[in-house]
């Protein structure tokens, strides 16, 4: 991934030819070979981003290297901002923090890219990126208790119904999504060490939900234990491992 933080470059690869500004980004395949022009000085952060991680979602790269995407689009900035904040706060962090936060990283180019994508594929495709796209931005804000289908479609870009839609599709609502990932997310926590010092509260706002009893009765639905028991069951079996 190349993001220009100054100035402006020119790329060519697999016959596509780009301009990228400042705060724009684009992928490039390193099994293929690229140039790139620097027009005047610029400044341009390289990342390296394992090749499964992207095309697993998007497909093979030939579908996205080179292809800008634009640093003003909503969840480009969103991207751009979270890797510039690791950058900053990286040293800080313990290794398994470190590697999680990377994933949300990760997770965010790939919806940027889908984004991108999105404006040049048929529909069936279409659909699927959409998708890919409104999962990516879940998971980057589970935290945020306002988070509903209305607005992951205006943050996709297409109507309430076409999401439902695409999500029906798929065997799942939207809504039962958002929950899932909420309390998947929740249960991670409360089994990492790391978090141990968060209070269950603490931890329930953190991933959503309005109150901790509201937390501790969904949580208790789908795991059979409450978030304390299921806290300390998994502690104990990682001491005794």
């Amino acid at each position: 991934m190349s993001l220009v933080l100054t100035g402006s470059l020119k790329a060519e690869q697999n016959d596509r030819s780009s301009t990228d500004g400042a705060g724009d980004f684009a992928i490039r395949d390193t099994n293929t070979p690229w140039t790139v022009e620097h027009d005047g000085y610029s400044e341009v952060l390289s990342i390296a981003i394992p090749r499964a991680r992207i095309e697993s979602v998007l497909g093979p790269a030939r579908l996205f290297a080179s292809l800008t995407v634009e640093g003003h689009q909503p969840v480009a900035t969103l991207a751009r901002s979270f890797l510039m904040d690791m950058l900053a706060q990286g040293d800080r962090m313990s290794p398994e923090v470190a590697e999680r936060m990377v994933g949300v990283g990760i997770d965010l180019i790939v919806a940027s890219l889908a984004e991108r994508i999105a404006r040049e594929v048929p529909r069936p495709v279409h659909g699927s990126l959409v998708v890919q796209r409104a999962k990516a931005y879940v998971e980057a804000n589970l935290h945020d208790q306002t988070l509903d289908p209305p607005q992951l479609a205006c943050v996709v870009g297409v109507s309430l119904r076409r999401l439902q839609e695409l999500f029906q599709e798929r065997g799942r609502h939207i809504s039962d999504w958002i929950w899932e990932r909420r309390l998947a997310a929740a249960a991670q926590r409360l089994a990492d060490p790391g978090y141990l010092h968060v209070q269950l509260g603490s931890l329930a706002y953190s991933c959503g939900f309005a109150s901790q009893s509201h937390f501790s009765r969904r949580f208790k639905e789908r795991y059979g234990l409450s978030p304390r028991d299921y806290r300390h069951r998994a502690l104990s079996q990682a001491v005794a491992c």
